[in-house]
């Protein structure tokens, strides 16, 4: 799972730089910031990493033989 992990954080890293880029674009286009569409975005991919590190931190605990057998 470590390197499949690695590559999501990556992605996810990725695609909120496009995202931030792709606002900043819009912004000096349109002169308003599409602030309900940033917190939505901004609020997925961070559940989405803290899911993913959540995932990682059961399996390190199932592995150490503290697990409840998830």
């Amino acid at each position: 799972m470590g390197k499949f992990s690695k590559k999501i954080v990556a992605l996810v890293v990725s695609l909120n730089a496009v995202f931030t880029a792709a606002v900043f674009y819009a912004f000096l286009r349109v002169g308003e910031e599409p602030t309900t569409l940033i917190a939505a975005w901004f609020a997925w991919t961070t559940g989405e990493l803290w899911l993913l590190a959540g995932i990682r931190k059961a399996k390190i605990k199932h592995k150490a033989g503290d697990g409840d057998g998830v």
